[in-house]
């Protein structure tokens, strides 16, 4: 299985609550572990134009690329605009592209990055620039490699920026499970979403999320998925407050990349959000990630 990461995700954006640090992080715990070996690792190349393209307006990237994004548009994107920032934009979707690419040849990669739900077709949000996920979908879609995907989304946040850019597409399935009474307001409108109250534990939130990837690969039958696989739904996140457990996460992880894998169902990992207290923790949770994806043709039948 190949990891695909990049050194450039790591961008300046000051005493910012999003910790860029992490994919290199990341990417040590796993070596320092022996997960992982410096040639399972492969650097992305940047996404074209006409890839991003696919998912977002010609006015936005052009605004991205001459630095010309209005006052209430920096607002919305939380984040210090810089080209530093835009490049690894270009090169996140890259990378969610190459893992798409790379899944549908060894049925699952990773991507030490991506998953940034919140960008919408005409905006940024939310930390978000580019949608990886919904741009590398409709790569696959453009190039006639898929009829059918699903995006499995766990992150804290729902995807609103991803539900968005789908609606309307009977050939993409969005899901997410998130905290309900938290950013985005108001919500954005899934095929299914899964809107958890405050404080809500291991043992709901690994029910709600079973019932429901189960039902999904069930009914709706896709042959390619992206899961979308936070770290901040976390009991210890900075910006929630659900109690899910390490424990609790790497269940999770394993039992929605089990359910895939056995069901022949290619699957690209993109990491998502990870804000805890102590950025060990959000390290901790992705690399669990990794592991369990690493782990899945040892475990499935």
């Amino acid at each position: 299985m190949h990891i695909i990461y990049s050194p450039k995700y790591e961008v300046d954006i000051g005493g910012h609550v999003f910790p860029t640090a992490k994919y290199r992080l990341i990417k040590e715990r796993l070596a320092k572990e022996g997960i992982a070996a410096k040639q399972d690792f492969i650097q992305p190349q940047k996404a074209t134009d006409d890839e991003v393209g696919l998912a977002h307006t010609s006015a936005y990237i052009e605004k991205l690329k001459t630095g010309t994004l209005t006052y209430v548009e920096m607002l919305k994107l939380e984040l210090p605009y810089s080209k530093d920032l835009v490049d690894a934009s270009y090169l996140c979707a890259g990378g969610t592209i190459l893992a798409a690419r790379q899944a549908l040849k060894e049925k699952i990669a990773v991507h030490l990055g991506g998953g940034f739900h919140h960008a919408y077709a005409d905006h940024g949000e939310g930390f978000c620039v580019f949608n990886d996920a919904a741009i590398a979908i409709k790569v696959l879609q453009s190039e006639h490699l898929i009829k059918k995907a699903v995006v499995i989304d766990v992150d804290l946040h729902q995807g609103n920026g991803t539900a968005k850019i789908f609606q309307g597409d009977k050939n993409v399935f969005t899901f997410s499970i998130h905290q309900e009474n938290l950013y985005p307001y108001p919500k954005g409108k899934s095929n299914w979403d899964i809107g958890l109250e405050d404080g809500c534990g291991d043992k709901e939130y690994l029910g709600f999320l079973k019932e429901a990837v189960e039902k999904i690969i069930r009914e709706f039958k896709p042959d390619f998925a992206i899961y979308l696989a936070g770290a901040d739904p976390y009991q210890d996140d900075q910006l929630g407050s659900l109690d899910i457990s390490l424990a609790g996460l790497k269940e999770r992880d394993e039992f929605t990349l089990r359910s895939l894998y056995k069901n022949n169902v290619p699957v690209a990992i993109v990491l998502g959000g990870g804000y805890a207290c102590d950025i060990e923790d959000t390290v901790t949770i992705h690399a669990n990630t990794v592991k369990s994806a690493l782990n899945l043709p040892k475990i499935t039948p």
